[in-house]
């Protein structure tokens, strides 16, 4: 198997929901292969993948790890993704670059859901995939059930390619359904060939008819065979997996116990016999280049703890050199990966994925080239943050550090964002859970020295007015030996519709106040709109300038500020001032069995539906449309996923202002006063 000549290449990623045993697969791949000595194991936290502190804290996969082996003369690289839906931007930018993928899931038909959206991003881009069901033995509903259950999330047809073999409640081998030659499970071995169970020949025959006729939908020879009983030979059957994996018209489905390597070879060699070449996936991207021209594609950036930089390539046309000037940058080192561990190589060829090193100022997703006129090929659409926590470092000294590392947190993993809010002055970091935002925060203390404190962000309240008021008076006198300051205004304030923001006016008749004091005016009127009586900032407000007095020594336009300050004092707390909170524009996507579940959810958040309706081309699925709070929004990912088994999710913008309940805008006000006299 392993050590026969190199004839080929494939890239294969490992990816499915969270405890379906992907890392597992790929260790036990790994094993069978020959590329590792000995089966890690997440419990031991000695496993190739996985080997940061941040996932082995956790015993998750937090981000994609890289793996390299040989089998049947074929050099594969696995990409193990992670399968939390906290950590799918990876997976997703990940998966644009393999020939293939291994979808591994559990044999439980409560939880198909937790397929859907992977199975929609590997058809929206085509992507061929295989489906390993994984921990076999642990299938309680009938399999042809589990089939069933798991056809309502795969938009392709779903071609078994074995029938297991039961053994009492155990799984004991499976049936080839291509061959019709049955095999028993072996620990530590391959499976041995035996007879075909008497008991399951009818229920063979049936699954084997079923494959046949799902193949034969694409292939006219094949129907009129059927149609002939004529029993096609598996040359014919393995060149229609293959063809029709390759473009993604089929998904042959596979079984095992990867903890205990059943299965696995099997599906090694369906991976050598029917996955497509690296040139089929090169065909999905369409390059603009001559074919000499070298063009690659970031899938991962990693900061190492050495502090180096390298790049998860995956290379689709041309060849790299080691030292090549790549974007402008030139290329320092090419690797081979097993986990952490690199090997140098001199070059990387079409269809290899590689690390390169050093290409600083090269996102993730970005184009690579030796020739500055290609052409950026397409990416994975970048996931919008849903969860958010205020941050500041636990040394006051280290604030100067925080962009830069932040700007490296970004580039390592693009589904963190950050933000300065301008209004409440907090640095915000942006994610996709608190997980997530949690591993960011681990990777900022051991990698970058920066230990944060963090606490959920304060909303930005802003205040407006109900009423008006004229002639509000502000007088500044201020007397100190030699000149002093005077300065004297009479304002009208009225409230604005919402939506209008600020208008200052002036109305002087008679050079009452010099019009070289009225810009001292109006800054003084927007210094206290930035804080006002309810502590902050106010808007859709007019203020006119009408009347006032000057000293023809002691005047300024410093002094007039003054007074404009003091007349807004005065004067908003006349006006009625009320609290407005930010009210955001939600598109929240579900299966439609949760649909009354999250309208529920956005009534008891104090949130407006606006309707709802089925999501377009995602089947069973809907989309709600709704005005939520921006303070009810802070947990609402958490809430959202436990009622959805983890499967919802939404798209939000900033919409308007709306004025806060008066039953809970003392108590707002209280609570953001004092998360903001805790924070400072």
């Amino acid at each position: 198997m392993s050590g026969n000549v190199v004839s080929g290449s494939r890239n294969v990623a490992i990816v499915g929901p969270y405890l379906s045993g992907k890392t597992t697969l790929l260790e036990s791949m790994l094993s069978v292969t020959g590329a590792t000595s000995r089966k890690g194991s997440i419990k031991d936290g000695n496993t190739v993948g996985d080997a940061t502190p941040e996932a082995r804290d956790r015993q998750m996969s937090v981000e994609v790890n890289a793996a390299s082996t040989e089998y049947s003369g074929i050099r594969f690289t696995f990409v193990d993704c992670p399968g939390s839906i906290e950590f799918a931007q990876e997976a997703y930018n990940a998966l644009i670059g393999v020939d293939a993928a291994i979808v591994v899931c559990e044999p439980d038909s409560d939880r198909v859901l937790t397929l859907a959206a992977l199975f929609q991003f590997l058809d929206d881009w085509e992507i061929p995939h295989l489906l390993f069901i994984n921990k076999i033995d642990k299938a309680h509903a009938g399999f042809s059930d589990l089939l069933n259950a798991l056809q309502t999330v795969s938009t392709r047809p779903l071609v078994l390619h074995q029938y297991p073999i039961g053994q009492g409640d155990a799984t004991a081998g499976f049936i080839d359904l291509v061959t019709e030659q049955a095999y028993h499970y072996h620990p530590g071995a391959p499976a041995d060939p035996i007879p075909l169970p008497d008991d399951l020949k009818e229920q063979e025959h049936l699954a084997r008819q079923d494959m046949l006729e799902a193949l034969a939908d694409f292939d006219d020879h094949l129907l009129e065979e059927l149609i002939e009983e004529v029993d096609p030979p598996a040359d014919e059957i393995w060149s229609d997996l293959k063809l029709e994996l390759g473009a993604d018209l089929i998904v042959p489905v596979f079984v095992g116990m990867a903890d205990q390597d059943y299965g696995v070879r099997p599906l090694l060699d369906a991976l050598v016999r029917e996955t497509p070449e690296p040139s089929i996936a090169a065909a999905r991207h369409p390059i603009a280049a001559a074919d000499d021209i070298p063009v690659a594609q970031v899938l991962k950036t990693y900061y190492t703890q050495q502090g180096g930089k390298l790049s998860l390539v995956r290379v689709w046309q041309g060849t790299f050199q080691d030292g090549a000037i790549v974007n402008g940058t030139r290329l320092g080192g090419i690797y081979s990966l097993m986990g952490q561990q690199q090997t140098p190589l001199q070059v990387a060829e079409a269809g290899a994925i590689v690390a390169m090193g050093r290409l600083d100022g090269i996102s993730t997703g970005a184009t690579l080239s030796t020739d500055a006129s290609v052409a950026a090929l397409p990416q994975a659409e970048h996931l919008m943050p849903v969860y958010a926590l205020a941050i500041a470092p636990e040394r006051r000294s280290d604030d100067v550090k925080l962009s830069t590392a932040l700007g490296k947190l970004m580039d390592e993993d693009p589904a963190i964002a950050w933000e300065q809010h301008g209004d409440t002055h907090e640095v915000i970091l942006w994610g996709q859970g608190d997980i997530h935002l949690q591993v960011a925060l681990d990777r900022l203390s051991r990698k970058h020295n920066l230990p944060m404190t963090t606490h959920a962000p304060q909303v930005p309240y802003k205040e407006t007015i109900k009423q008006a008021t004229q002639s509000i008076h502000g007088r500044y006198k201020h007397q100190t030996g030699g000149h002093g300051q005077f300065g004297d205004v009479y304002l009208d304030i009225r409230p604005l519709d919402r939506g209008a923001g600020f208008q200052f006016k002036e109305t002087i008749v008679g050079g009452v106040v010099p019009k070289q004091y009225i810009p001292g005016v109006e800054m003084g009127v927007r210094e206290f709109l930035s804080q006002g009586p309810l502590g902050f900032p106010v808007v859709d407000v007019s203020v006119t300038l009408t009347n006032g007095s000057y000293h023809a020594v002691d005047s300024s336009e410093q002094a007039f500020k003054q007074a404009a300050r003091i007349a807004m004092q005065d004067g908003l707390q006349q006006c009625q001032p009320s609290l407005l909170e930010p009210i955001l524009s939600m598109v929240i996507s579900v299966p439609n069995s949760y649909t009354s579940n999250v309208l529920r959810l956005v009534s008891t958040r104090r949130g407006q539906i606006l309707g709802y309706a089925s999501k377009p081309n995602w089947r069973d699925w809907d989309e709600v449309t709704a005005y939520l709070p921006q303070s009810e929004m802070q947990d609402l990912i958490v809430e959202l996923r436990s009622l959805t088994m983890g499967v919802g999710f939404f798209q939000w913008q900033y919409d308007h202002l709306q004025d806060v309940p008066d039953k809970l805008m003392d108590q707002m006000i209280a609570r953001s006063q004092a998360a903001a006299n805790g924070n400072h």
